[in-house]
């Protein structure tokens, strides 16, 4: 099978600009994650195959490029989608390793992201780089999936989702868990066990969530 990969010294075929731009971003998050904002473009360039000068026919500089590249890492757009694509007749266990598995993927990009720019602003942006919009979204879109079982937990499937996104994100901070992440089945296990309605007189407790 022949390569698509452009011969030595030709040029990468051309893309309409949205792809363009698409491509840049994903061979930008990576060495974001790596080097914070010492990438340079030069970098970025080798990374996407492509000669330097195309970024900024795509980007109008590196601050804009590594921006849309921090919104492309917060839309919660596909890790929603991700959710959507769990089978909700499946056993809630399951249903939520999966979604697990899911969130942890994305909570990668995100956490390394944060790490590496922590200290970082841009001019005219607020703080948080809409991370409040992309975790009400997700936290939705979890809550839908533990819906069918509502009968079964203490609490409601807000709550439920809310515990499980927090126990995700601190057990799979690398500055948290001593290089020793919780695997997807932990984290839903330990949630599951304080959710579960238990044998025994029902006990009253306030929800926090």
């Amino acid at each position: 099978m022949q390569s698509s990969s452009p011969a030595p010294g030709r040029r990468a075929r051309p893309l309409p600009p949205q792809a363009r731009r698409a491509a840049l971003i994903a061979a930008t998050l990576p060495l974001l994650r790596e080097r914070g904002f010492d990438v340079s473009t030069r970098q970025i360039a080798a990374a996407a195959g492509i000669a330097e000068g195309t970024i900024f026919r795509a980007f109008a500089n590196k601050d804009s490029l590594i921006r849309a590249a921090i919104d492309a890492a917060f839309d919660p757009s596909l890790v929603v989608a991700g959710l959507e694509k769990i089978d909700t007749s499946a056993p809630l266990e399951t249903r939520l390793v999966g979604a697990a598995h899911v969130l942890q993927g994305w909570l990668a990009t995100v956490i390394g992201l944060m790490t590496a720019l922590r200290n970082a602003r841009f001019a005219g942006e607020r703080p948080g780089w809409r991370r409040q919009r992309t975790l009400e979204a997700i936290n939705a879109a979890l809550t839908r999936l533990i819906e069918p079982d509502r009968g079964r937990l203490r609490v409601t499937p807000h709550c439920a989702a809310r515990l499980l996104h927090l126990l995700l994100f601190s057990g799979s901070h690398p500055g948290l868990t001593d290089g020793k992440p919780l695997t997807a089945e932990e984290v839903v296990r330990v949630v599951l066990d304080g959710v579960r309605v238990r044998h025994g007189p029902p006990r009253k407790r306030k929800q926090r969530c």
